[in-house]
């Protein structure tokens, strides 16, 4: 049995020659058909037509996000809202009760009454009177 080709060639040394058949000639020629249509790629107007309608979607969910987040923001400052009305009618309520029972605790009657019998205290039969020139 004989091995075939064991023997190394050089490739730079090795001159490529195209084979065609004899008296034939290739010659390249443009068409309109349908696979040269398809290699012209996607025309411009479409690629237009989409990048704009593209451009309208994003711009909706970007409006619809604003109008979200705005309405989120109402809707937390009325809360806040309500909280702080609730909260200023039971400060106003509670200052209501403090002032009746400011106006109880600073009679005169009463005054007199914690300073004679609590306190032992007189009224002042007499003043005396001190000038510092």
């Amino acid at each position: 049995m004989r091995r075939g080709g064991s023997q190394a060639y050089r490739l730079d040394a090795y001159e490529y020659q195209a084979e065609t058949p004899r008296g034939r000639e290739f010659v390249a020629v443009e068409g309109g058909r349908l696979d040269a249509r398809a290699r012209m790629g996607v025309r411009p107007l479409f690629a237009k037509l989409v990048a704009s309608v593209a451009l309208v979607g994003v711009m909706f969910i970007a409006l619809g996000g604003v109008a979200v987040s705005l309405t989120s923001g109402t809707v937390s400052m009325l809360q806040e809202n309500n909280a702080i009305s609730s909260q200023i009618k039971d400060e106003r309520a509670l200052n209501g009760e403090m002032r009746i029972e400011r106006s109880l605790l600073t009679r005169s009657e009463r005054i007199t009454q914690i300073a004679t019998q609590n306190l032992g205290m007189v009224y002042a039969n007499s003043a005396d009177r001190i000038n510092l020139n």
